[in-house]
């Protein structure tokens, strides 16, 4: 098959420009909500938080997918790898209709559960009730997507995501400063380029991969096993993982009551978010051939790659990282104008610094492992650190000890590197390799 003698550059440089763009998506957002003021910014971050919460879920399918799809593939049975996108289709269409409209109409209730600063919670609910209704998406486009990764198109989805990201710019501009609509019309503008960018991934699904053409087939019920055996663990890793945030948003909302907190959160997250979009392509290339190279036992190649792919992904986001900590006045100045936010950005950016070490080699070993088909692992050494480090320690050192984000970036910079050094000793004991997916 042609897509899968892609090299790891042919893969990565696609998908490092996709991240890029997702990323300065949320960034170009956040720069135009600034102009409506730091509440409307606080207020969206804090709403993402808690759609990340529900949507989870989808990952369910998604993480177990690409572990099924690309081992088949190396394996040689690519048709499996395509009655596994149909069973996702079907899983994930039925629960993202349920939670697009339990979100819809659950907003208020949701925050008023979880706790929010009182200036932040009516943008808040316009947002959550807008894009949280429009979840779907969320659960439909990861799928096509990891879809035609799995088969080594990486530029489609490119293509798909910047069409999207450029008429969310476009949909921002009009509804922000022509209908001064604020965070509804930010919201709307969000789910109308994820519409666009999903009919595009399907077109491009239609035309590059036929299906019908791959006559390999097994038992429905032995696929979904497989994928629920590598995506269960994924997702509760997720939901740990997002409940913990939850936690950290919940304390950071509880440091004081105009949410500058969050707001310094929300606004150094969508620049070093930047720093580690290297690392997080590296990850998800390397995951793609670690499940081709799985499918076809090449044990050691696939440790070799992962090893290089995770140092490589450490140093680039870190000097990232520092480059953007040191032009942190300038670049804040973009957002906000307060010079004791630029300056308390700053010390967050500085700090996360680390934090980007950790998460990138987290995020290579960790993808690699579960791709792989060992799933269970990571679950576990996320169970212990995500609360003890990542929400303990922002509530001991940024509320106890009056830290406030700083202590918070802090305890999820020792979460990050403390998982990070767990998934690298699990991947060097080689307890990956008997973890395979194809049965002879």
């Amino acid at each position: 098959m042609e897509g899968q003698n892609k090299s790891l550059f042919q893969l990565f440089v696609p998908l490092c420009l996709e991240t890029i763009f997702y990323m300065l998506s949320g960034m170009v957002d956040t720069l135009m909500l600034s102009s409506v003021g730091d509440q409307a910014v606080g207020a969206v971050g804090t709403a993402n938080t808690y759609i990340g919460v529900f949507i989870i879920m989808y990952s369910v399918v998604s993480m177990g997918m690409l572990a099924v799809m690309t081992q088949n593939i190396g394996a040689g049975r690519p048709g499996i790898a395509c009655q596994a996108k149909t069973l996702g289709l079907w899983f994930n269409g039925i629960l993202g209709v349920v939670m697009s409209v339990f979100l819809f109409f659950c907003s208020d209730g949701i925050l008023y559960v979880v706790g929010i600063a009182p200036a932040l919670k009516e943008p808040a609910v316009q947002y959550l009730r807008i894009v949280g209704g429009g979840s779907i998406l969320n659960a439909m486009i990861p799928i096509l997507a990891g879809y035609l990764r799995a088969f080594g198109y990486t530029k489609q989805p490119l293509i798909a995501t910047v069409t999207g990201n450029i008429l969310n710019f476009i949909l921002n501009a009009v509804f922000l400063f022509r209908f001064h609509l604020g965070v509804q019309g930010v919201a709307s503008a969000t789910v109308i380029s994820k519409v666009v960018n999903l009919i595009l991934i399907v077109i491009f699904v239609r035309r590059l991969i036929p299906a019908k053409k791959y006559s390999e087939r097994v038992n429905s019920g032995e696929i979904l096993r497989k994928i629920i055996r590598i995506g269960l663990p994924s997702a509760l890793e997720n939901i740990i993982y997002n409940v913990a945030m939850t936690l950290v948003i919940r304390f950071l909302n509880q440091m004081d009551t105009e949410g500058i907190n969050v707001a310094a959160r929300s606004y150094t997250a969508q620049i070093t978010n930047l720093s580690f979009c290297v690392g997080s392509a590296l990850a998800q290339a390397n995951a793609i051939m670690t499940g081709w190279y799985m499918g076809a036992g090449k044990y050691e190649i696939c440790d070799k790659q992962t090893k290089k792919s995770a140092a490589i992904g450490a140093v680039l986001a870190m000097g990232t990282e520092f480059l953007f900590a040191v032009s942190a006045p300038v670049l804040i100045s973009f957002f906000t104008q307060d010079k004791s936010m630029v300056e308390l950005v700053q010390k967050l950016m500085f700090i996360d610094i680390a934090l980007e070490a950790g998460r990138v080699t987290n995020l290579v070993y960790g993808n690699a492992l579960k791709t792989s088909g060992d799933a269970v692992f990571p679950v576990i050494l996320g169970a212990v650190f995500m609360f003890l480090c990542a929400a303990g320690g922002t509530y001991l050192l940024g509320i106890q000890l009056h830290l406030a984000v700083v202590g918070a970036y802090i305890g999820l910079t020792a979460d990050e590197c403390s998982r990070a050094v767990g998934m690298m000793l699990r991947w060097r004991s080689g307890a990956w390799k008997k973890k395979g997916l194809i049965e002879d």
